[in-house]
């Protein structure tokens, strides 16, 4: 069984905002990726686009992963959950795949 520390996390509204107007940009981009391969776009201006969209994913990981780090991690470690660090480090390993 895989340790979970927390199964929800409470963002502040702001926090919230945040993470949602970058998911919502990387939405358009990967709409207008669809679109291009509709429009029959040449393949080297798509692949342009889908690394702009792994790009955008990999900065959004970044920053959901600091805060992760800022608030979850900090607060268990404070607890003595020191089982939060195994958690982060898989977590670390997901996004360096």
């Amino acid at each position: 069984m895989e340790f979970h520390a927390h199964e929800h996390k409470k963002r502040s509204e702001e926090e919230k905002k945040a993470l949602m107007v970058r998911l919502r940009r990387i939405e358009g981009q990967v709409r207008g990726i669809e679109k291009m391969v509709e429009g029959d776009q040449y393949c080297p201006n798509i692949v342009v686009q889908i690394s702009a969209v792994s790009s955008a994913l990999n900065s959004f990981a970044k920053e959901l992963m600091t805060t992760h780090i800022q608030t979850c991690v900090v607060e268990d470690l404070r607890k003595g959950n020191e089982e939060s660090i195994q958690e982060l480090v898989k977590m670390v390993q997901r996004l360096m795949k």
